[in-house]
């Protein structure tokens, strides 16, 4: 996909300078631009529709309740709450430094770089903007490559929207994204794979920029004993449903009690069978692999799977010309199969068992922190062992996805599924810089002077004992 505008540096410059006005722009100006932008999304929901059918095959609903919708509600979030959220915050004052009185302000952090993915590639571009926006930051987007119909799409939008010193999107491949990464950007928004990942870390640092990386990993579910078997199958089905399983907090793998798996297997086939009232081959609402690249990597991870032992319990027949992959269910899995080596990001769910919860516990505790664990079931027990025990993003108990729209909470991973957190006041924080103003009104802080007299270490010993 070639670059609609090879001019970088140009534009990187106008929205330098204009991130030096923006620094004590108003929240009823940021709002207004908050307010046009999901104005332009509610009005062109048809067209929005239309792009992410041609691009992987998205079902108008779909696009409604993963795209459209969170974006809207975030919009409604940020606009009754940002002026709350610029208001300079103060902050108690200890007995060692009475007389003195502080704030915090929440100043932007300047130019920043949005690099978006392609599974939801609306929602995920729009976000961290909003945020960006909020905290009174220009940006530059780079949508993915792989999504060319709603890149497109984003570039009119933002075109209409906003004047090229505050917001504008380059389009292209791997090569714009190199080349924007070498411009000294003030932040740097990142979602996509820890691999890439660590590459936009590396480049970001060349400038001291600070980042925040929403990537992925493998999300684990745990269903424990006293589950409601049905309404978890439901919910664990959506997850793989949804965007064709091409969703960072999906449900990767399945930990289910050993006295538990049959019944749950048979009800999570059920589950799947509901959600398609028609083969899935011919369901307009189950949408497509991405391309072919990915369709063989899913596929490779299957049939490899299979050749070292894993069986598939759930699945109909592949479809490469059409990027089509049913949603598959296999068990007989060990932690060695690829299935289990990679993030899947497919509508493929590998059925893992264990005897006791410590089991559980120590299986997620052997890979690399996951963005998401989801708990089905559980004693009150379990529950807190594995919210201790473990070392991840957001744990969701008895639901799926819930996470990432639910506001007052930060969305973000640790270490290898992320750096950073977005949504809400804390995706506005992460845009923005706290810098603490200091006034000392009557504080005697001269008393500690040189020279160190005996007088000084006195009260340097009460101050010590007493104040400090």
């Amino acid at each position: 996909m070639p670059s609609n505008n090879p001019d970088f540096n140009s534009v990187f410059e106008k929205q330098k300078a204009k991130s030096l006005e923006l620094r004590s722009s108003k929240a009823s100006e940021r709002i207004s631009k908050i307010k046009a932008l999901k104005s332009w999304i509610e009005n062109n929901q048809t067209v929005i529709a239309e792009a992410l059918y041609r691009d992987f095959r998205k079902s108008e609903t779909e696009v409604k309740i993963s795209e459209i919708m969170p974006v809207i509600s975030e919009a409604r979030f940020i606009v009754k709450n940002l002026k709350a959220w610029m208001a300079p915050k103060s902050v108690s004052v200890p007995l060692l430094f009475l007389g003195t009185s502080n704030k915090l302000l929440a100043q932007p952090k300047g130019n920043a770089l949005i690099i978006s993915p392609w599974n939801y590639p609306l929602l995920l571009a729009l976000k961290p903007l909003m945020a960006a926006i909020a905290a009174g930051c220009t940006a530059i987007i780079k949508p993915s490559e792989l999504t060319p119909n709603t890149s497109d799409l984003l570039h009119r939008m933002i075109e209409e929207l906003f004047p090229e010193d505050e917001v504008c999107v380059f389009t292209g491949g791997a090569e714009t994204a190199i080349a924007l990464q070498k411009l000294p950007f003030n932040h740097v928004f990142f979602t996509g794979s820890p691999a890439v990942g660590k590459l936009v870390m590396k480049a970001a640092s060349e400038h001291l920029a600070s980042v925040t990386l929403e990537l992925g990993g493998k999300s684990p579910c745990v269903v424990d004993s006293g589950v409601n078997l049905k309404a978890a199958a439901k919910k664990i089905a959506f997850g793989k449903f949804l965007n064709a399983g091409q969703t960072c907090i999906a449900p990767d793998y399945i930990l289910v009690k050993e006295d538990l798996k049959e019944p749950f297997i048979q009800t999570l086939k059920d589950a799947f069978e509901n959600l398609s009232k028609t083969e899935y081959q011919n369901n307009n609402d189950f949408c497509r692999i991405i391309n072919e690249k990915h369709f063989e990597r899913i596929d490779s991870l299957i049939d490899k799977s299979v050749q070292e032992g894993a069986s598939i319990v759930y699945g109909s027949e592949k479809e490469q010309s059409d990027c089509f992959i049913p949603p598959t269910i296999l068990t007989d899995i060990n932690l060695n199969m690829p299935l289990m080596e990679e993030e899947i990001f497919g509508p493929v769910l590998p059925v893992l068992t264990y005897e006791n919860f410590d089991e559980a516990i120590n299986l997620i505790n052997q890979g690399e922190k996951p963005l998401a664990i989801y708990m089905f079931g559980g004693s009150s027990a379990t529950k807190k062992a594995l919210e201790q025990k473990t070392s991840s993003g957001p744990i969701v108990h008895n639901d799926f996805g819930i996470q990432f729209i639910y506001h007052g909470v930060p969305f973000g991973g640790i270490n290898n599924s992320g750096i950073g957190v977005s949504g809400g006041y804390e995706g506005f924080l992460e845009f923005s810089h706290l810098k603490p103003v200091i006034k000392n009104h009557f504080n005697p802080s001269s008393i500690f002077y040189p020279p160190y007299t005996p007088k000084v270490k006195k009260l340097l010993n009460f101050a010590m004992k007493y104040l400090a």
